[in-house]
């Protein structure tokens, strides 16, 4: 039972939250499925102007939030929209290096899906443990480009993403307590 200090979310941000979720578990089984391997070897024809196209329709989406939250717009669903871009992002990178790594000569240590994926979060953090490592030219352009993807779009969104919530946090203390 509540006390009356919680709040309950409004159904449309619970709806919101759930569709994101479903979206996410969706699109991550997608990665697991789709036939990533057709992407890289003799198909690199196919695979770059997708990869491009997917990290281009990505970084307008973010900037659009980013742009929503910097312009204090009512009604819009930055708190969830930005984290579901961003596990796209990430998906998106795992899967041109998993599509690169189809390529003999292009990394060493990166055979499986789960490889991919966990070189992109890797990367992304800046950790760099070493054992998987972009050892040709193109998988390394396409390291270097998750950097700097990561530096201009991923750090505006994250920026974005915690001034809205320190705005929410804010009204949500100045509100008065439910009666």
């Amino acid at each position: 039972m509540r006390d009356g200090s919680e709040q309950e979310a409004p159904a449309s941000t619970r709806w919101a939250w759930a569709a994101a979720g479903g979206l996410v578990v969706a699109v991550g089984t997608a990665y697991f499925l789709l036939p990533l391997e057709g992407l890289g070897g003799d198909r690199a024809w196919l695979g770059w102007p997708l990869f491009a196209l997917c990290l281009g329709l990505l970084a307008a989406l973010l900037l659009r939030q980013v742009r929503d939250v910097v312009l204090e717009k009512p009604h819009t669903r930055s708190g969830v929209m930005i984290p579901l871009l961003m596990c796209l992002a990430v998906l998106v990178f795992s899967s041109g290096y998993y599509a690169l790594a189809q390529r003999p000569g292009q990394f060493t240590g990166l055979r499986t899906r789960v490889d991919a994926l966990y070189f992109t979060v890797v990367t992304l953090a800046t950790v760099g443990y070493g054992d998987i490592t972009p050892s040709g030219q193109e998988a390394r352009l396409v390291a270097v480009a998750q950097i700097l993807y990561t530096f201009v779009f991923l750090t505006a969104a994250a920026t974005a993403l915690s001034r809205r919530l320190h705005v929410v946090v804010a009204a949500r203390d100045r509100r008065p307590p439910p009666s």
